[in-house]
């Protein structure tokens, strides 16, 4: 298959999966879902918590077996197909549970949920590998980013679809068929990347070492790989940027807008990541994956910062607060296409091809009890309120622009 065909079926691919991911939004549908079944910040905390763990921690073991079998295409399967089965089962679950006591619901929404964000995190390491193999550097910022936008035109109308939802279904058969909505994209995009098979590589098979050797390669790395080093420091900084992530739900219904505009928000952040997304793709392709990196990071300290901002100000109308938190979402939604375009751009560009399953699980595995930190913002969000999120999420912001500030990159005439 010839490089621009591949282009095309993993954009294709992105495309359906980002439409479903954003039916499934853990900052909007999600938190909304589970603040309306259990009325708990904590819980609310861990909706984000267990996603970003749940898909980082895999990685460590399937980069492993990825390196070792030289092989990743299968493990992508299990993944993919996975994540899709467990949403299919989470909107069986509301629509045929809804009678259910709301602790007993509760439990096994976040169960699933749980389920859902590991198996997840079984597909990063074997995509990462399959897609720097099926397209060249210089295109990949501008692939990530063509996905994005063809997801977020797409995810346009799941917004219109789920909005409509809310409006004419009861809670929780609204969200059972959202959900739904969300598994049979992800099906659609699993079938798609898988159809397309795994690119040859002329690279000579790896050894195969044990799993000890292994974690004693990846201690090297991280002593020795400098820019391997800082990046991790920047992500664990990123994970208590996303300490506030699920909780600007909760903020906005804390000063009354209703939980049934969860979808005019949600729509908002779409948008943001649309209209983002070209200008993520040039900027990363054109200056380099660490000049992204760097920017977004400088700009994901606006929205905390305006939440605080908030906090000092008094706006007599509920419209204008309405259309301030608008407006944050759109933020949100930019900065995470954004963020997820360079991170995935600068991993790719530094990890060598014949390492790179493994680097993808060292640094994902390393960095993932960070994003376990939504899950004590929860109990400091019941003991102090949400005001101490927010700056601890913009505090981390400005911790991670200085160290991404240190980290040189390739610029495209480079790669």
């Amino acid at each position: 298959m010839s490089t621009r065909n591949r282009f095309t079926s993993v954009a294709t691919a992105g495309i359906a999966f980002q439409a479903g991911s954003t039916a499934i939004d853990s900052a909007t549908i999600i938190s909304a879902l589970v603040f309306q079944l259990t009325g708990s910040p904590v819980v609310v905390g861990a909706v984000t918590a267990i996603l970003r763990f749940g898909w980082l921690f895999p990685q460590l073991i399937v980069g492993f077996l990825a390196q070792r079998g030289g092989s990743s295409m299968h493990y992508y399967v299990i993944g993919a197909f996975g994540r899709a089965s467990c949403m299919a089962l989470l909107a069986l679950l509301l629509y045929f549970g809804s009678d259910l006591p709301g602790v007993t619901l509760s439990v096994f929404v976040m169960v699933i949920w749980a389920a859902y964000s590991f198996v997840s995190g079984i597909v990063a390491v074997p995509y990462n590998d399959i897609v720097a193999r099926s397209v060249p550097s210089e295109l990949r910022s501008r692939l990530l980013a063509t996905r994005f936008f063809g997801g977020g035109v797409l995810a346009l109308g799941v917004v219109f679809i789920a909005d409509r939802l809310v409006g004419a279904l009861e809670f929780p058969f609204s969200y059972a068929a959202i959900i739904a909505m969300a598994s049979f994209l992800m099906f659609l995009s699993s079938s798609v990347f898988t159809a397309m098979g795994e690119p040859e590589t002329d690279l000579e098979k790896p050894q195969k070492p044990t799993f000890l050797q292994y974690l004693k390669d990846g201690l090297a790395v991280f002593q020795t790989d400098e820019k391997f080093r800082k990046f991790v420091y920047a992500q664990w900084c990123g994970g208590a940027v996303l300490m506030a992530m699920p909780f600007y739900i909760v903020e906005a219904d804390t000063i009354g807008i209703n939980l049934e505009d969860v979808a005019l928000l949600l729509g908002a952040q779409t948008v943001g990541a649309l209209a983002s997304n070209a200008l993520w793709g040039w900027w990363g392709d054109h200056f380099g994956k660490a000049s992204l990196l760097k920017g977004i990071a400088l700009g994901r300290i606006l929205p905390p910062a305006i939440i605080l901002l908030l906090a000092l100000t008094s706006f007599p109308e509920s419209d204008q607060m309405f259309s301030v938190f608008v407006g944050i979402f759109f933020v949100l939604g930019a900065l995470a296409n954004g963020l997820t375009i360079a991170v995935i751009g600068f991993l790719m560009e530094i990890s060598p091809d014949h390492l790179r399953p493994a680097y993808s699980g060292y640094f994902n595995a390393v960095t993932a009890p960070a994003f376990l930190l939504p899950l004590l913002a929860g109990f400091i969000a019941s003991l102090f309120g949400l005001s101490i999120i927010f700056a601890i999420s913009m505090f981390a912001a400005i911790l991670q622009s200085s160290l991404l500030l240190q980290i040189e990159g390739k610029t495209a005439n480079q790669t």
